[in-house]
């Protein structure tokens, strides 16, 4: 007879009981830390969050935009908590005092050098099953943007930051990436 190891299993109680200032995402029962930004990353963060935020306003649009951290709950079970680096939701229904329950509309991750695999391969899995209509991931290392049209179940579209990139899911919003000052 062998002995097996038992993995706890963490639970989102586990996410709200982490030390005050710690940010950890929960993908079934496993927790995942996340480092601290680096100044490029909340460099495109903030680009971005006001590019999608003003143009959303400027057209009297009813989704909303959200930068980390806010809380992802993509399953009713709260088995997969994240927190995307930009949220947008168009369904007042989905938004609580907690965060969003169920698949944002949009998600953009900017990949950390911790990151890139939760960013490219998990995180992609996931948003696809849960109904995500659109992902992208800004990796400033690549300076590279794939946009994923979750919609029309396509290839992703690779873009360079010198390029201005279409949003599939929001009429006339383009931004671009030329005018992102690193």
């Amino acid at each position: 007879m062998s002995a097996f190891t038992q993995e706890k299993c963490y639970t989102i109680d586990d996410i709200y009981n982490l030390p005050e200032g710690s940010r950890a995402e929960l993908v079934n029962g496993q927790i995942f830390y996340m480092a601290p930004p680096s100044t490029k990353h909340q460099r495109i963060l903030s680009f971005l969050h006001l590019e999608i935020g003003n143009h959303i306003r400027s057209k009297g649009g009813t989704c909303e935009v959200f930068p980390a951290p806010f809380a992802v709950f993509l399953c009713a079970d709260n088995s997969k908590y994240l927190e995307p680096d930009i949220s947008v939701i168009c369904d007042k229904d989905k938004l609580d005092e907690h965060g969003c329950k169920g698949a944002p509309d949009w998600i953009i991750e900017i990949v950390s050098p911790g990151s890139r695999a939760m960013d490219y391969y998990t995180k992609l899995s996931l948003y696809r099953e849960a109904g995500v209509r659109e992902y992208w991931i800004v990796d400033p290392i690549k300076q590279t943007i794939l946009v994923y049209d979750m919609e029309q179940a396509a290839a992703p579209i690779i873009y360079a930051f010198s390029d201005t990139v279409k949003v599939n899911i929001c009429n006339n919003l383009e931004i671009n990436f030329s005018k992102l000052q690193l």
